[in-house]
This record gives C-alpha cells, structure tokens and sequence, in this order.
C-alpha cells in the first residue's frame, strides 16, 4: 500500500513539475527567441540570445521527459542546474516568477533522488532491462560456482545427458547379453556341482569297457569250466568223495 501510495505521489509530481516546465518553454517558443532574449537582457543576463535558447530547449525537452518518466532522475538534475543558473545569473523581476523558479528547482532535486516510480517509462523499459542483465549475471556466477566445484571435486561424477539412441541401446542389446550369461553360469553351476554343499557326490567308479554287440569276451576272461566265483575268488573244482579205508 505505501508503494502504491508513493508511486502515486510521484506520478503527481512529475505531471506539475514537467507541465510547467513544459508550459515555460513552450511559451518561450510561441513568443519568440527575440522576445525571450530582450527579457533576459532586462533582467541582466549576459548573452541574452544564447540564454534564451537553452531554456527553451531545456524546459521543453525536461519536461516532456519528466512527464513520461524517462531518464527522471538526469533530466531532474539537468532542470535543477537550469533553475538555479537562472537564479543567480538572471533572477526574474517578477517575485511569483522567482518563487516559482525556486520552487521548480527544488521539485527537480527531489525528483532526481526519489525516482520516477513504477508508473513510468523508466520502470517498464529500463529497470526491466536492468533486471534481465542482473538476471544473466547471476546465471553465469552459478556456471562459474559450478566450474569450480567440480575443478574442486574432480572424482565426482557429471550428469550427462541421455540422448533418445543411448536410451534405446540397453533395450535392443539386453536380451543378445542375456543368453551367454545364462547358459555360462549353467555351466558353472553344473562344473562346480561338486563343490556345493548339498550337491549329491559324483559317481568316479570305473565302468567296464562296452564291448560290440556278436563279440566274445577275451579267452583270459573266460571262466574255467567246473570254476565259480565266491566272493571275487575263484572255489576250487569239488573233488570226488574219499571211500573209507573200510571199504
């Protein structure tokens, strides 16, 4: 509320400041550079001529610049420095017109220092620009922190940015990775069968050589006629019954 309040105040200030500024130089203009410059000579001003000049063009231009809000706070320095030449070089004879001269001055001063307000040219162009260059700034001072951080920190990892094919990769190449792994850790699995706990032992007994279907076993393997194995040796032929010496 109090800003709106003071952008206010000074849109009131810079439209009877500049109007009468305005005002001055236009009637200055309307009347004529002679008629202007035969008043200065009146009121004892050197140069009438060229003093006449550069009032005209300094209200006109100020104050129409004052009424916009453009360049307030130079032009209210400007319109001060002209007031108070004027005073001291050439004060009017009239006493309104040298209160009014004062009062124009100090307006001036004041405006040059308070600003023109949001309700101006100089706040919708100017500041804005102002604002998108501070705006910039700050973003290179963050690219800046962030170039030395890493310079600090060169083992931590960048984010880089993922491009549509990179992303598509993975997927087209995970199921061809997919398969070797697989069938090598079954490998694995079953050559260390043995080496897991739980696993069943593997059978090493040596097997008898298959021998082809119609072949005849080696005559070394043939058994003895009358010959039986007992218990992997071989039982000896049974001899005839020993008669009795009695008979």
């Amino acid at each position: 509320m109090r800003q709106a309040l003071r952008d206010l105040a000074a849109l009131v200030a810079r439209l009877g400041v500049g109007g009468i500024f305005f005002a001055n130089g236009w009637t200055k203009l309307e009347v004529g550079l002679r008629a202007t410059g035969e008043q200065f000579l009146n009121q004892g001003a050197p140069a009438p001529g060229a003093w006449a000049t550069v009032t005209m063009l300094t209200e006109l231009i100020g104050g129409a610049l004052l009424i916009a809000g453009l360049a307030v706070p130079a032009m209210g320095l400007i319109l001060f420095a002209e007031a108070l030449a004027v005073f001291v070089v050439a004060p009017p004879l009239n006493p309104v017109s040298l209160n009014e001269l004062i009062l124009l001055g100090a307006a001036s001063l004041l405006l040059a220092v308070v600003g023109a307000g949001r309700l101006s040219v100089d706040h919708m162009v100017v500041i804005r620009r102002r604002e998108s260059a501070a705006a910039s700034e700050f973003a290179a001072d963050n690219e800046a922190d962030a170039v030395i951080s890493s310079l600090r920190d060169p083992d931590s990892p960048r984010p880089a940015a993922k491009t549509p094919s990179a992303q598509a990769e993975p997927s087209a190449t995970g199921s061809d990775e997919a398969k070797p792994s697989r069938s090598g850790a079954g490998k694995t699995s079953r050559a260390r069968g043995s080496q897991e706990p739980g696993a069943a032992p593997e059978d090493t007994a040596p097997r008898p050589r298959a021998r082809p279907s119609g072949e005849e076993p080696a005559p070394a393997e043939r058994p003895a006629p009358g010959d039986t194995l007992v218990a992997g040796r071989k039982k000896p032929a049974s001899r005839g019954r020993r008669t009795s010496s009695g008979d």
